[in-house]
């Protein structure tokens, strides 16, 4: 039998963010990632590449910019998929790895810039919402 309050207890469900095939599909096919961007600006992922190619070529400023764009674009398609805030976003469903890889790019570059508060905030939203995704972008 089921308790009325397990329900109250369990917390948000997961969420799940929607494919995105013709954006994904040109990622993978080798178009550049500003291409990508710039012709579906809503697609974290290309934001969460540039963001990641930027930090790697030493430019901590513009990985910043790039990861806090993919972030706020990712945010708004949470929010548009039920998202309330708080709650799991899994790494395991794929279209959600583009905002958490910004999530985790974001904090990087922000550390990276000595915004250290910004850095352990992002880092702890991350770890919040996905502990597989935490474990797989923090020990790569």
């Amino acid at each position: 039998m089921t308790c009325p309050m397990d329900n109250l207890l369990a917390g948000p469900p997961p969420t799940h963010l929607p494919d995105l095939p013709e954006a994904r599909e040109a990622l993978e096919a080798g178009a550049k990632a500003s291409d990508v961007a710039a012709r579906f600006p809503a697609f974290p992922t290309a934001w969460a590449v540039l963001a990641e190619e930027a930090f790697a070529q030493g430019h901590a400023v513009t990985s910043y910019a790039f990861a806090r764009t993919g972030y706020h674009r990712g945010l708004d398609q949470l929010r548009r998929n039920g998202w309330k805030g708080h709650g799991p976003i899994p790494w395991e469903h794929e279209p959600n790895r583009g905002f958490l890889r910004c999530l985790h790019a974001l904090s990087r570059a922000a550390q990276a810039i000595g915004e250290k508060d910004e850095a352990e905030r992002c880092l702890q939203f991350l770890k919040d919402s996905t502990e597989t995704g935490y474990d797989a972008l923090t020990q790569s």
